[in-house]
């Protein structure tokens, strides 16, 4: 004990010559463990195949709504309830920026790009939306980007053109505590007959989905409501994040890169 004490000033200077070394910083904070996520950024943006996803998603949408205003008689009004990230809007600028600069995500780069308002349009969305706003049919933008993302999130919606952007169609997460939109999903449907949600994560659609946490329920469940899909879910392509990519880390955010990245390969299927 006495020697511990004797070496302890050398261990101390020790520490300060270290973070007064260049570059000790870096030392101390090792940069994001993300270029694993190169080739799906890359995918979104440079891929004739997600734009043609996309485009195809939008034409199914457009002629399921067209069904149902040509054969429904409901009286109550139609709606549509639409996410907005890599749904409507493209954030793949903000993904790539973080593989360029081995940042991982945090609120406030998250909000800096927000605030920029820059995000494009999804291939045919905002075709689409306007349709169905021209038909009467009122959309509601459901998303989890928080109070404080809202007013940047509207100003990039309208500067793209999207429909009938205002407090009471776009519905931002005020829960910090809960990602869940169900509520916000129920009160339109108290007011609207909802035809057709759109989303790229599960979780857009129904509670049923949030409530599976793991790899394999969340492809029975999946599985078990496979009619929905295409009828009253249409899904966007986004392989960059979401809850698909939770699950396959059971929802643990405290792992470590190494242990993320174990995780990841212990579900990719060989021969």
């Amino acid at each position: 004990m006495k020697s511990l004490e004797v070496n302890r000033p050398r261990l101390l200077l020790a520490a300060v010559m270290l973070f007064a070394l260049p570059g000790a910083h870096a030392l101390a904070q090792q940069p994001a463990n993300n270029e694993y996520q190169t080739g799906s950024v890359l995918w979104m943006q440079a891929s004739g195949e997600r734009a043609a996803l996309c485009y195809q998603a939008f034409a199914l949408a457009r002629m399921m709504l067209d069904r149902d205003l040509r054969t429904s008689h409901s009286k109550m009004k139609r709606a549509l309830i639409v996410d907005i990230d890599e749904t409507i809007m493209d954030n793949s600028p903000y993904q790539a920026w973080l593989i360029k600069n081995h940042q991982n995500f945090s609120d406030q780069t998250w909000l800096d790009w927000v605030n920029k308002a820059e995000a494009t349009a999804i291939p045919g969305a905002v075709e689409f939306l306007n349709f169905a706003n021209s038909r009467g049919v009122r959309v509601f933008y459901i998303t989890n980007r928080k109070a404080a993302e809202k007013e940047g999130t509207a100003a990039n919606l309208r500067k793209l053109g999207f429909p009938n952007v205002s407090d009471e169609t776009l519905l931002v997460r005020t829960d910090p505590k809960s990602s869940t939109k169900e509520p916000r999903r129920q009160s339109v449907s108290a007011r609207y007959r909802v035809v057709l949600l759109m989303g790229d994560n599960l979780n857009d659609f129904s509670d049923v989905f949030e409530n599976a946490k793991t790899v394999a329920t969340r492809r029975s469940v999946t599985d078990q409501n496979q009619k929905a899909f295409g009828a009253r879910f249409i899904v966007l392509p986004n392989p960059m994040y979401g809850d698909w990519e939770s699950a396959v880390y059971d929802y643990n955010f405290k792992l470590s890169e190494e242990e993320k990245d174990a995780k990841r390969k212990s579900l990719l299927k060989d021969f």
